[in-house]
């Protein structure tokens, strides 16, 4: 949405009411004289290209000036105490320059919703606070104005979108490529131009807080929906940064807050596994952004890690952006890691490591000033203070920050955030994203003609406890109970909350039984009274922003608090119960599944919430989506997530085995039938493709949406591999009586391991096909034989370089 070069002037002569001043002179048409010298340089060019003008800029700027694009300024009142400049800011390091201003008027941190809504009023102050750098520094150099992002632009009433979890669910590539669009049309004309999205973790471990923020415990499906995020962002001039690189989503135990270390994972499940997203996104997504990580691995922090930052990221993957640090991560590695000895010694190590930007919610010259000492004593070099600057400038350049800094449009904005047409699609989202785990004898979908329906649980007026820190401020969630009671008007619906999503106990009372007090006990019988009353109980369970979101791990998967308590004594009344879980993580709810007829799992869907769950449970919509991640029975089998190693799901004598609902499962309000399965190249070489295809037919009485997946298996290698590895599926929808072809290729890359040599390779050999409904629910399976010697002409050239796309 960057303005013509023709309009560069009007614009923003119309934004800025330029008084007739000296400052006035420096907008030209078709160009800025950033420098105020009077004449075009060549990073003042539009035309030039972009190498050029990053040295003919760097090759103008002082170590002041360089080493201040190399850090973050935290605004909305979290670091940044003026909401605009003041005539203080001429006496702040920021005279020469910053980085980026993160989170600036997005109405999150201490300054609220004052610079944030109406949304003119935050376009006007980014542009009031660009036109300070632009005009009142030496070389006019941009700000990256940066945004959280991953459930929808993380500013005050944009578009909420469900968490990353129920993201996943949906399968959809297509789906998440328009969440991204939509999230970059909001975030460019409120004036952002850097998204920190999407999150490209590896949700190993349930018990883990951030697990909500993860699109997948497999590394496929995260790295193929995090690069249509990156991809839809990217395409709108935004930057995508993806995080938290790099093997940060094992922290020791599940456990995050002061752990942040010790992640428990070798080194060819660290490739294959937590690196592969990220890959993803840097090669075949062309992220120009990542956010490194605070944890270390085996003993070196990732943000003081050249193998990570320099060798991995931009040697081997071919990153050409920048590197901001997750907040503190460069602290850490005096305060926590103890690799260096204070404050300067860890910005020369985080720099020398590959490091552009420090982000952190403290002033900049905490880092900034031990830098410029750190350059003073020879512990870095102006080479690589240099090389650092350029990532930082060729980001700007390419955002077209030097053509037009001014992003964002006060007269488009009103009209885009939070449109119809981007609501509509959050309501979509939030449809594709439930599954439906169980449903016995049929009960669901509901009928339209029940007269009285209870509304149950801790969750079922819930909103604002599911609004997240990381997506939209102030984002108006509507509640189950309000999405029943709009969809069965004609119907009594009757309330009780029962519980809450947690106790006074809590986390102790997960350890030992603490009887109930009279409040709870009261709460409970008002519910069990309600559900005795009504024709059928929908009990509304699971977590929220108070426990699962950053920093909140647990060491339980059960029910928390009396949930399952409230459940029990409802399903007593003897009257149909349907459980509906809105929560970010899996649950062990085996009692549930036991006895309860019908459960649906909504994660959390953003402001739709009420609205998608109503329509699935009284049959305006037949769930699709699929689980994302394994549901353990029990705790005491993690680590316990998709794909599994040979052995790893064994049978025992005295233990549970077995997963409570695999990866990849999700039940329907129809039935689908496989058949037809065929391989297009039955012997490929080892740079060969074929193309699997199978047709899939609609056998019930409704439309509905089926999610085919492709998994293969590596049958004998020099090297142990997974059961099971997941490499293709597509959501289709059919009408009733409906048949079609899914077709899926495999390339070189689908089928290489990681080998005793630390080699990508394809090693010849058998593999079985296999495509289903989820990863134990086969449908129909085939061999592919890789031959060494054989070759076509459709065979690729036998580079190992093409194989790893270096």
């Amino acid at each position: 949405m960057l303005n013509s070069k023709k309009h560069i002037v009007l614009s923003l002569l119309s934004v800025l009411s330029l008084t007739a001043s000296a400052r006035q002179n420096i907008y030209h048409k078709g160009w800025i004289d950033f420098n105020k010298n009077g004449k075009m340089d060549v990073y003042e060019n539009p035309s030039a290209p972009i190498m050029e003008r990053v040295s003919d800029l760097l090759a103008q700027m002082t170590t002041e000036e360089k080493t201040c694009q190399l850090a973050t300024l935290y605004g909305s009142k979290r670091v940044l105490k003026d909401w605009e400049p003041t005539a203080a800011w001429k006496n702040c390091v920021w005279k020469d320059g910053i980085a980026n201003i993160d989170e600036q008027a997005n109405g999150i941190g201490r300054g609220g919703s004052e610079y944030s809504f109406p949304y003119k009023k935050s376009v006007g102050n980014k542009h009031v606070i660009q036109k300070w750098f632009v005009e009142e520094t030496r070389l006019g150099i941009p700000v990256d104005f940066t945004n959280e992002g991953i459930r929808g632009l993380c500013h005050d009433r944009a578009t909420s979108f469900p968490a990353q979890c129920g993201q996943g669910a949906t399968w959809d590539r297509a789906l998440i490529r328009q969440i991204a669009n939509v999230t970059a049309q909001e975030a460019s004309v409120l004036g952002y131009t850097n998204v920190y999205a999407p999150i490209l973790d590896v949700s190993r471990d349930p018990r883990w807080g951030r697990v909500v923020e993860c699109y997948s415990e497999s590394p496929y499906l995260a790295g193929e929906l995090g690069k249509q995020m990156v991809l839809g962002l990217q395409e709108n001039r935004i930057v995508s940064t993806p995080k938290h690189f790099a093997v940060y989503s094992l922290p020791v135990g599940g456990r995050d807050e002061g752990t942040r270390t010790d992640p428990h994972v070798a080194p060819k499940e660290m490739k294959t596994l937590l690196l592969e997203p990220f890959r993803k996104a840097i090669q075949e997504g062309g992220a120009l952004g990542v956010m490194s990580s605070y944890n270390d691995y085996d003993g070196e922090p990732i943000t003081g890690s050249s193998y990570f930052l320099t060798e991995l990221l931009r040697h081997q993957w071919g990153f050409h952006g920048y590197v901001v640090s997750d907040s503190e991560a460069v602290e850490f590695l005096s305060s926590k890691h103890h690799v260096a000895a204070n404050r300067e010694e860890g910005a020369a190590m985080a720099i020398n490591a590959g490091l552009d930007v420090r982000t952190n919610f403290s002033m900049p010259e905490t880092f900034i000033l031990p830098l410029r000492q750190a350059l003073t004593d020879g512990l870095v070099s102006m080479q690589t203070l240099d090389a650092r600057v350029k990532d930082v400038l060729y980001v700007k350049f390419w955002l077209g920050l030097f053509d037009n800094p001014y992003r964002g449009n006060v007269n488009e904005v009103d009209q885009v955030v939070h449109s119809k047409a981007h609501q509509q699609l959050s309501l979509r989202a939030a449809l594709e994203s439930i599954v439906l785990l169980k449903n016995e004898n049929n009960l669901l979908p509901l009928s339209k003609s029940l007269k009285r329906i209870a509304v149950i649980g801790p969750n079922a007026d819930a909103t604002t406890a599911h609004v997240c820190r990381y997506g939209p401020a102030n984002a108006p969630i509507q509640s189950v109970l309000n999405g029943i009671r709009e969809s069965m008007r004609g119907a009594e619906i009757r309330y009780a909350k029962g519980c809450s999503i947690v106790d006074n106990h809590f986390p102790e009372s997960e350890l030992y039984e603490v009887a109930l007090d009279t409040t709870e006990q009261r709460m409970i019988d008002e519910a069990v009274e309600v559900a005795r009353q009504s024709d059928v109980a929908v009990v509304v369970l699971g977590g929220s922003e108070e426990t699962v979101r950053e920093e909140y791990s647990r060491t339980d998967l059960n029910l928390m608090g009396r949930q399952e308590q409230l459940l029990r004594a409802v399903y007593a009344t003897g009257k149909p119960v349907v459980l509906v879980l809105l929560d970010g993580r899996a649950a062990t709810i085996n009692w549930a599944n036991q006895y309860v007829p019908a459960i649906v799992h909504g994660w959390f869907p953003g402001e739709f919430t009420g609205t998608a769950v109503a329509k699935v449970l009284f049959g305006d919509y037949n769930p699709g989506g699929k689980l994302a991640v394994t549901f353990p029975k029990s705790v005491g089998q993690i680590p316990y997530a998709f794909p599994f190693k040979p052995g790893a799901d064994s049978k025992g004598p005295v233990r549970v085995d077995g997963a409570l609902y695999p990866f990849g499962y999700g039940l329907s309000y129809t039935t689908f039938a496989y058949s037809d399965f065929h391989i297009s190249k039955p012997v490929i070489g080892i740079q060969g493709e074929t193309e699997v295809s199978c047709k899939v037919r609609n056998t019930g009485q409704r439309e509905g949406d089926e999610i085919v997946q492709l998994y293969i298996r590596d049958d004998v290698s020099s090297v142990t591999t997974y059961q099971k590895s997941l490499r293709g599926f597509e959501r289709i929808h059919l009408k009733a009586g409906e048949e079609t072809t899914v077709h899926f290729t495999l390339t070189p890359r689908d089928l290489s391991l990681w080998n005793k040599h630390e080699e990508f390779v394809v090693e010849p050999g058998t593999f079985t096909i296999m495509v289903g409904r989820s990863s134990e629910d086969i449908c129909l399976h085939g061999k592919l034989t890789v031959d060494a010697y054989h070759a076509s002409s459709e065979d690729k050239p036998a580079a190992k370089a093409d194989l790893l796309g270096y």
